[in-house]
């Protein structure tokens, strides 16, 4: 059974089944539910759509806006947009291109949208070769939510070669971090500092990652330590 569990003051998470990525590598999902000031969901990275998730989103009010925070995690957006018809869809950048077969009401940019910009900030993390993420802040909760860009497996997680090759990139440390695959894909450093540098102004409490385990408080100096790389790197 899939439940929502409470995160946080109109924040609920819920995780998902796995997903093989690239070379077989095995991923958890979750997905954040975030209540707007209208009584409207926003839901995040939505993960596989069981029916007694759907009951629990149906209690919870109307799906209003279903958001993918990069182009990697799109596997479930076709099911959510069939369930619910009414809800717009935003892609991020580099997203629409890849998904024709889905209707995107818009491309997120800099800067949150009116539908949700009193209770969410965003910020978009470019110039990285493997995809562009949006980072968004729900004020209310004090909670920071990454896609990709910050993850964390346990040290059993992978097995074999996988282990190795997890542990090389950085995805099985004692805390959170910037995979190395990530880090080495940024071909522009300075537009990447400039956006990571509006993230750690973030009044941060909670940090969540939809492939890791959430901090769950001092947020900010998380943030601080999860990105020093970026921040005293050249370039």
């Amino acid at each position: 059974m899939t439940s929502l569990e409470p995160f946080g003051k109109g924040l609920w998470l819920a995780e998902g089944p796995m997903v093989t990525a690239a070379m077989g590598f095995r991923y958890p999902t979750r997905m954040a539910v975030i209540r707007l000031q209208d009584g409207g969901l926003f839901i995040w990275s939505p993960v596989a759509l069981a029916p007694d998730l759907a009951a629990q989103v149906r209690a919870l009010g109307p799906v209003n806006h279903i958001v993918a925070p990069n182009a990697l995690h799109d596997t479930f957006l076709a099911q959510w947009a069939a369930d619910y018809p009414e809800a717009a869809l935003h892609a991020a950048p580099g997203l629409a291109g890849q998904r024709p077969d889905l209707s995107f009401s818009s491309t997120l940019s800099e800067g949150p949208p009116e539908a949700w910009a009193d209770a969410i900030d965003q910020v978009v993390v470019g110039g990285n070769a493997i995809t562009t993420e949006v980072v968004f802040f729900h004020r209310e909760s004090g909670t920071v939510l990454f896609a990709d860009l910050i993850q964390q497996f346990p040290r059993s997680w992978f097995r074999g070669w996988r282990s190795i090759l997890a542990r090389l990139d950085l995805m099985t440390g004692p805390e959170p971090a910037v995979p190395r695959k990530f880090r080495m894909a940024f071909t522009d450093r300075k537009l990447a500092r400039r956006a990571v540098s509006r993230i750690l102004d973030w009044p941060a409490g909670q940090v969540v990652m939809a492939h890791g385990t959430p901090v769950r408080r001092d947020g900010a100096a998380f943030l601080r330590r999860a990105f020093r790389w970026l921040r005293v790197a050249r370039g």
